[in-house]
């Protein structure tokens, strides 16, 4: 299978390009700035925001599947309309697309989200993902929506966090519940679903809804740390207008896929 991974150079592209080369695939990575750092992947230099770039290299390579990871919180552009390209130019090639989602579309209730529940965004980043699912929707109704949570593992934004309030630069949210999930994990249930042909939504995070301060603390106790230095704080405390509970349910997933997902408990367990 000759696999097109745009966003290689990111945690988890960069993690789905070694476990596609381990199984044989022919593996293209894409990066924009960071260099694709896996030994094996062809790395292609792309702007998503750039249509006709998008169509020339997938014209060039003519994928068998696409698995679109690539986003940043802050530019519309690069996480909606560069998803929309990439829909666009996957369908063009008959190509498989894996789309990249994210729980960030929902505006968070004490009540766990089911996989068609629709996006009911609430800050600028969760609209934007919300805005790539329609527009990838609309354009290749076969493209299947990977909805996910933190992303967590060695070398994550998210550990790197923790152990920056543990150090006491910066403060976690109590008042936000996430369900994280294992980089390994997650690349591996991305790469088992692209044969599967599964259309749509469908949530993929771990079993354990855990508030950012409680993964601080699950840090701490993995890397020997006292956790009495570990800041905290609230969002509303803060005045930010960000989602609150989200919990995904991911029991279709589970009955779905051989890979097992972890929960961050266990994950993290001493």
């Amino acid at each position: 299978m000759t696999l097109l991974v745009v966003g290689a150079s990111g945690f988890l592209g960069a993690e789905v390009c070694r476990q596609a080369v381990a199984a044989g695939s022919r593996v293209i990575g894409t990066h924009h700035s960071a260099a694709v750092a896996v030994q094996g992947v062809e790395p292609r230099r792309l702007d998503v925001t750039d249509r006709a770039a998008v169509r020339a290299l997938l014209t060039e390579v003519r994928p068998d599947a696409v698995v679109a990871t690539p986003y940043r919180y802050d530019d519309w552009a690069v996480t909606a309309d560069g998803a929309a390209h990439i829909a666009y130019a996957a369908a063009e090639v008959g190509a498989r697309l894996v789309h990249l989602s994210s729980d960030a579309l929902h505006s968070g209730r004490p009540t766990p989200y089911l996989d068609d529940d629709p996006p009911t965004p609430i800050h600028p980043y969760g609209a934007a993902k919300a805005a790539a699912e329609t527009a990838v929707r609309a354009i290749d109704p076969g493209a299947m929506l990977v909805r996910t949570s933190l992303i967590v593992g060695e070398g994550s934004k998210q550990i790197a966090l923790c152990r920056d309030a543990l150090a006491g630069r910066m403060a976690l949210f109590t008042d936000e519940l996430r369900c994280p999930v294992d980089v390994s994990d997650l690349a591996a249930a991305v790469l088992e679903l692209v044969p599967s042909g599964y259309a749509g939504p469908l949530n993929v995070a771990g079993p354990d809804p855990v508030s950012r301060a409680e993964l601080g603390l699950l840090v701490a106790r993995r890397s020997g740390v006292d956790p009495a230095g570990l800041k905290t704080t609230t969002s509303a405390a803060l005045g930010l207008h960000r989602p609150a509970e989200v919990r995904l349910d991911s029991s279709r997933a589970a009955g779905l896929l051989r890979t097992r997902l972890r929960g961050v408990t266990e994950l993290l367990a001493a």
